[in-house]
């Protein structure tokens, strides 16, 4: 016979969940690290304010689709959407995807951001609809990338913007490999 270990259960420890958040904090210090050995980095309160609401947003959204479903295609497909959509976010606030921050063009980008959450929220985050939403939101910032980058005032700016679409289209396809795999399933 053999003897149970009956005893308070230990808390189980998730390595992602730690590495992910670890990682937010460790990107928000990054800058404070670099102001100590240079003055070309110059981030002040607000900046820090904004990093790590960005952040949080951006690591609550992931958690938020890890907890919605249990296929991978449908959460990595959420990670790469969210991932995009920080891309978008971050690229603009920094230095402006198309010319500077400055740029009225960059305001477009605003328009990819709503596609996909509109998208999400009325799809009710339905796995035949996500593909479709994601696919719009990338194709949307790839012509913006074309028609007012490389073909408009920043050739640079666009093949950047057209670079960066390309994580709406893996989330397109990774929504549509979750719908399949779930199709087979049932």
């Amino acid at each position: 016979m053999h003897a149970e270990n009956i005893g308070p259960a230990r808390p189980r420890r998730n390595i992602w969940r730690i590495l992910g958040w670890g990682g937010a904090v460790a990107l928000i210090l990054t800058p404070l690290v670099a102001m100590q050995f240079t003055t070309e980095v110059n981030w002040d309160e607000t900046d820090f304010i904004v990093a790590a609401i960005i952040f949080g947003i951006v690591g609550g959204l992931i958690e938020f689709a890890v907890r919605l479903s249990s296929n991978w295609y449908f959460r990595f497909g959420s990670m790469f959407a969210v991932l995009a959509g920080f891309m978008v976010i971050w690229s603009n606030l920094a230095v402006g995807m198309i010319g500077n921050e400055d740029n009225p063009t960059n305001l477009w980008f605003g328009a990819v951001l709503l596609i996909a959450i509109v998208g999400s929220i009325a799809s009710r985050f339905r796995r035949r609809i996500l593909p479709q939403a994601m696919l719009v939101a990338g194709i949307v910032q790839m012509n913006i990338g074309v028609f007012a980058g490389i073909l408009g005032s920043d050739a640079r700016g666009g093949r950047f913007t057209i670079v960066l679409s390309v994580a709406w289209l893996i989330s397109s396809l990774l929504f549509w490999l979750a719908d399949r795999s779930a199709r087979t399933k049932s």
